[in-house]
């Protein structure tokens, strides 16, 4: 019984330090924080789902080193957001890339071999970050299962042109400054000074989106 008055005494300091330990989230400021796209509207149709998507180019040394973080962020999403990786089609060699990208997604093998074509871009140099050949591709995407001429096939159907094409308009509508880029509902362009910034403030932009506070 006489220990009790001490251990109230510690709980009483230890609170206002725990306090200090845990501040409140920092309200988002626009302009700061994330822009407003002036012709809003999603990269695909939301469908009750809140849409995240990376304009990204393979080319794009930024984008390499977000890789990393960045799927580790998009594999915690709850079930109710959507990841949607954009290549970006900017036109000249990143054109090449972004019709690579919409070839293996449309093969199935774009989730699997995402990080691995960084690496051969960036890393072990076995991809040529500028004219990059049909052949070259096929090559590549062989060691995922895919025969070269069914994915050099894929790489000039109408599916991965009508994609590419998409792609195209959606990073002149929304505008986007360079790569890489995240877009909440096609609404806010994410701003940041580094990647662990724009990850937490997607992450804050998707709350409110979800609890309609997003204005």
């Amino acid at each position: 019984m006489k220990l009790f008055p001490r251990l109230l005494l510690s709980l009483l300091v230890l609170l206002p330090l725990a306090a200090m330990a845990a501040p409140a989230a920092v309200p988002l400021v626009e302009g700061r924080d994330y822009e407003r796209i002036a012709q809003a509207g999603p990269f695909q149709p939301l469908a009750g789902k809140i849409e995240v998507v990376e304009v990204f180019g393979y080319t794009c040394p930024h984008c390499a080193h977000f890789e990393p973080q960045l799927a580790a962020w998009a594999a915690k999403l709850p079930a109710d957001v959507r990841f949607t990786p954009v290549p970006a089609a900017f036109g000249g060699h990143w054109d090449a890339w972004a019709r690579a990208y919409y070839a293996a997604d449309q093969l199935g093998v774009a989730k699997r071999s995402h990080a691995a074509v960084f690496k051969a871009l960036h890393e072990a140099g076995t991809l040529p970050m500028q004219n990059v050949s049909p052949d070259e591709l096929a090559t590549f995407y062989k060691d995922y299962g895919v025969a070269p001429a069914r994915y050099i096939e894929a790489l000039r159907s109408d599916a991965v042109q009508q994609k590419f094409d998409a792609a195209r308009a959606f990073a002149l509508r929304t505008k986007v400054p360079g790569t890489p880029a995240l877009i909440i509902n096609g609404q806010y362009l994410v701003r940041g000074n580094s990647f662990d910034e724009q990850l937490r403030i997607a992450s804050a932009l998707i709350e409110q989106a979800r609890s309609g506070k997003a204005r």
